[in-house]
């Protein structure tokens, strides 16, 4: 392939290795418009689920719910490589104003929607365009920022995450109450807009004009592959048993799918995800532990502490969106000051080591819950939890960018938060699982069969239903359900026990200064088929 630099957006430019080691004068505004797309693209995998209920309502396609959902995090899943190896090979301006117009295009089409099936093809172009927004944020910051100031960046970056999980809910269900449920999306425009005008005009980045080979059977053997496990996941043991034949089709679609997915990789041009990747160290125990901890530990307690709440102490769905609030605040609490100390000191390891140790603790106290335990203990547990996370998220993204060239970053970090999107879904499948047999079989074993008709099984327990139940009966069902979720955590503790491990085994490189970052990034690019050379 030729290269022929260029700036994006304009005629004639710096030098494009000397923008890249320069950050500009308007960085302030350039971090505002990546920070809100970034919310933007966090917000809408989570901001429909409490106004589900109302949508599949005024729609008629309560059969098709999980799809408005799904849609999103399956296309955002499948963009997120796609934006990663296109900004490498195309810059990553265009590409980032993109997937806003995509985002955009989507929301349009969602707020307009009159019948299911237009709804769900508009969420399905909302995650084209927001797996984009998610990537191409991080891997900007890396073309602007030299690793070791970036880590002060990065942290608010992840937190991010954080809000969107808790405030997304939140503001669905006010659009919905107070207005309309078409405001979800709605209010995407003027943000989104106001994203892409100053992304346009600020942004300044290499353009390169390059001959580019489109992986087009890996990206199509991935996007199966994705499709089939996520599937998978969402509906064994909720749609379907897990013995029916479509999920075990789903499932072995998702292994032969994943086979030829990677013996494509290794002979296509430019692969989506190139192999060379998995030969760093740091990139496989990085990845390995933001799919196991944060996987596991942030969506284990964003996906079923706000029903706990709930069922046992008799939230609304509101009040138990808003106790989850100290979890953006303990993600706040540690991932700022963190960031900070990385850029002074360029040191990354304690920090996962930490965040590790911390959720360990996190699991074994709220393995220990009780009923009769006050509303504020389930909240601190749920702060220190998000404590850990803030420790690690985009700790472990800092330290994959760190050991790649720049030719390379948003392939690595497109990479990396690809499979802890996967291990995120599968560890909420697992948990899922196991809390609703449980839940089974402790409601067979303690509700009297002439009271049992009043509850209906597992699948039909509401909050409202529960707090309607005559008083024995609903404190029978409060402990069922407090006996069959609390436990799971501390079933968690090997499994956080492995991520211990790979802490500890995580290969600690300096975070490059703007000297080493200048010289990595005037060098020429790392061959595609070459083991990618350290940074700093």
């Amino acid at each position: 392939m030729t290269h022929a630099p260029a700036t994006e957006g304009t005629d004639t430019g710096p030098d494009p290795a000397a923008e890249n080691t320069v950050k500009p004068a308007n960085f302030g505004l350039i971090f505002a418009a990546l920070m809100l797309t970034m919310l933007l693209g966090a917000l809408d995998q989570t901001i429909v689920s409490t106004a589900l209920p109302t949508i599949v309502g005024e729609l008629n396609g309560i059969e098709h719910m999980a799809w408005i959902t799904t849609a999103y995090i399956l296309a955002a899943t499948i963009g997120m490589p796609v934006y990663g190896k296109l900004g490498d090979l195309m810059g990553r301006k265009n590409i980032f104003l993109a997937g806003i117009a995509l985002f955009l295009v989507g929301s349009v089409v969602c707020g307009l929607a009159q019948n299911m099936g237009t709804l769900i093809a508009g969420r399905a172009l909302q995650g084209l365009g927001g797996g984009g927004l998610m990537i191409t944020s991080q891997a900007i910051i890396a073309d602007l920022v030299p690793p070791r100031e970036r880590a002060k960046y990065m942290a608010p970056m992840g937190a991010v995450f954080g809000l969107s999980s808790v405030v997304g809910p939140l503001l669905g269900g006010w659009f919905t109450d107070a207005h309309s449920w078409r405001w979800a999306f709605w209010v995407n425009l003027p943000l989104g807009v106001l994203a892409l005008f100053v992304a346009a005009v600020a942004i300044k980045l290499p353009r390169k004009a390059v001959d580019v080979t489109l992986d087009y059977l890996g990206t199509a053997l991935m996007a199966a592959a994705v499709t089939c496990t996520v599937l998978f996941a969402s509906w064994g043991g909720t749609q379907y048993e897990w013995s029916d034949p479509l999920v075990i089709g789903l499932g072995i679609g998702a292994i032969v799918a994943w086979v030829l997915f990677f013996v494509a990789e290794r002979r296509a041009q430019e692969p989506v995800i190139p192999l060379h990747l998995f030969r760093s160290p740091i990139f496989n125990v990085a990845t390995l532990l933001g799919m196991i901890v944060i996987g596991l530990g942030m969506f284990a307690i964003v996906g079923y502490m706000p029903t706990y709440l709930q069922m046992v102490y008799g939230k609304t769905a509101t009040e138990s969106g808003l106790l989850l609030i100290p979890m953006v605040v303990g993600i706040m609490a540690t991932a700022l000051p963190s960031g900070a100390i990385m850029s002074k000191t360029g040191r990354y390891k304690i920090y996962p080591i930490a965040g590790t140790v911390i959720i360990m603790v996190v699991a074994y106290l709220m393995s220990t819950l009780d009923v009769s335990d006050p509303v504020w203990v389930v909240c601190l547990y749920v702060g220190l939890a998000g404590a850990g996370v803030g420790l690690m998220m985009q700790t472990l993204v800092l330290a994959v960018q760190n050991d790649f060239p720049a030719a390379e970053v948003g392939t690595a970090t497109s990479a990396n938060n690809f499979f802890r999107e996967i291990g995120a879904t599968l560890g909420v499948a697992v948990v899922g699982a196991v809390f609703a047999s449980r839940l089974t079989d402790k409601l067979a074993a303690s509700i009297p069969a002439e009271a049992a008709s009043k509850i209906g099984d597992s699948d039909s327990l509401t909050p409202a239903l529960v707090r309607s139940l005559p008083t024995e009966l609903r404190d029978t069902v409060v402990n069922a359900y407090q006996e069959s979720l609390v436990p799971i955590f501390l079933y968690l503790l090997p499994v956080f026990g492995v991520g211990l491990v790979l802490a500890f085994v995580l290969k600690e490189k300096p975070l490059a200064d703007t000297a080493d970052w200048h010289a990595e990034n005037a060098g020429p690019e790392a061959p595609a088929d070459k083991e990618p050379q350290p940074v700093g």
